[in-house]
């Protein structure tokens, strides 16, 4: 019978009194269930309380620890042909060992004795620059003579002018020695024909000193002409000086043209001896680059270059190797929010793909596979991800990273931050709140030193 009116029966008849009430009304539902419940809510209330460890999970991938343990690929610094392969895909080389041959493409290096060639020009220049040296050597021994000559001819000029100077001082004595014998024969005429004209004197007295008269005149103008003659031996000497200096002046500037001119030429060629050395040089280095040789111990992945015959540029990757010793390592991205967080030696646990593990992110003590990671090198700049990059060596603490794993293999970070309720962080995530600023104790404690 349905109760749906407002008379309902139940209230009117005990139904307890029947049998079959008795046996519904009395009987307990989901007793069990019911203790289940309970405990499970008793348990759950006090997991609440549990510490939970707040932690920033990222991806990442295994590499190693410092750049040249990385893989890396093999160029050529010159252009050229594949010729041949001393390697597979695979084998173990040395350091040093001839990976493939290559060979010219240039038209400028085709010449097989290019290096003979060019030895043969530079002994030709060092030829040349020892004559130029030699001219140059030649042009000084000539100006030092020049200037010998001309300290000898200047002494002679010299020489000649003094003398000129004291024959003319000799001609002017001689001249006033003319002049006071004419005024002596002047007046030795005039008083002898004074005499002759009283009739003391004879008429060839007077004739006699008359041409004596005249013969001093005479002798006095040849004194002149003497003294002008002398004058002008000066003025010669003097010019002859004069022409002296202009010409050795003349002779030794041309001959230090001369000089200065096999000394630039012998310059000249000591740079063209230099270029063409260089020029050799780098066409032994140039074939030394013809072996393409490994640059370290390792083994070699892949021929990316591969066949005879194939033209590369250069620069362009011909082979990747991989370096024998490596130290592992795991370089995992963050979100700029979670950057704050993580510091230089912060504890990382570590979950490598393919390797088995059970992973409780918030109770690192009971995961299983996992391995610890410290934290020694965080990017300063955002990648092209839009994320930081942070480095992670191994924990020397805890145990050693498994051998088997490879480099470039996936990986799962737990950067382990501050301890605090579960109820705290399960509040944490439905408000989708950042973990607690953490700083770890070791800047703690710096502070407080400092301090």
């Amino acid at each position: 019978m349905l109760n749906i009116s407002n008379n309902q029966l139940n209230d009117k008849v005990d139904l307890k009194r029947f049998k079959s009430g008795k046996d519904i009304f009395t009987k307990n539902y989901y007793k069990s269930l019911n203790k289940f419940l309970l405990a499970f809510a008793i348990i759950g209330f006090i997991l609440l309380f549990l510490p939970w460890t707040q932690n920033i999970t990222s991806q990442g991938l295994v590499t190693t620890l410092t750049p040249e343990q990385r893989p890396q690929s093999i160029q050529s610094q010159i252009p050229g042909r594949v010729e041949e392969w001393f390697v597979k895909e695979g084998d173990y080389v040395k350091k040093g060992d001839t990976i493939l041959r290559i060979s010219e493409i240039k038209s400028d290096y085709f010449d097989n004795r290019l290096i003979e060639r060019t030895n043969n020009q530079i002994n030709a220049k060092n030829s040349s620059v020892n004559a130029y040296q030699q001219k140059s050597n030649a042009l000084q021994r000539q100006i030092n003579a020049l200037k010998d000559e001309q300290v000898l001819k200047t002494a002679q000029s010299q020489n000649k002018l003094l003398q000129s100077k004291l024959k003319v001082q000799s001609d002017s004595i001689a001249l006033q020695a003319a002049k006071t014998n004419l005024s002596i024969a002047e007046k030795q005429f005039l008083r002898t024909e004074t005499l002759q004209k009283e009739g003391l004197k004879a008429v060839v007295d007077v004739e006699q000193k008359r041409l004596k008269l005249q013969e001093t005149q005479a002798k006095l103008i040849a004194q002149q002409n003497k003294l002008l003659a002398s004058k002008n031996d000066v003025i010669n000497a003097k010019l002859e000086l004069s022409r002296i200096k202009a010409t050795f002046t003349d002779k030794i500037s041309k001959a230090q043209s001369d000089m200065f001119t096999a000394r630039s030429n012998g310059f000249d060629a000591e740079a063209q001896v230099s270029k063409l050395e260089n020029s050799n040089s780098n066409y032994k280095v140039r074939n030394s680059l013809l072996y393409v040789t490994s640059p370290q111990n390792g083994y070699i992945n892949k021929a990316i270059k591969g066949g005879i015959g194939g033209t590369f540029k250069e620069g362009e990757s011909l082979v990747g190797i991989m370096p024998e010793k490596y130290d592992l390592a795991v370089e995992t991205y963050v979100k700029p929010i979670d950057l704050p967080l993580l510091h230089i030696g912060e504890k990382v646990r570590v979950q490598f793909d393919g390797w088995p593990a059970i992973v409780f992110s918030g109770w690192p003590n009971v995961s299983y596979g996992t391995y610890g990671g410290t934290v020694v090198a965080i990017e300063n700049f955002i990648s092209d991800n839009g994320k930081y990059r942070v480095l992670l060596a191994p924990d020397e603490r805890e145990y050693k990273w498994p051998e088997a794993i490879r480099v470039g293999s996936g990986a799962k970070t737990i950067a382990l931050l501050e301890d605090v309720p579960i109820w705290f962080e399960l509040w944490r995530q439905l408000n989708s709140f950042p973990p607690n600023y953490y700083q770890p104790n070791t800047n703690k404690s710096k502070k407080e030193t400092k301090k």
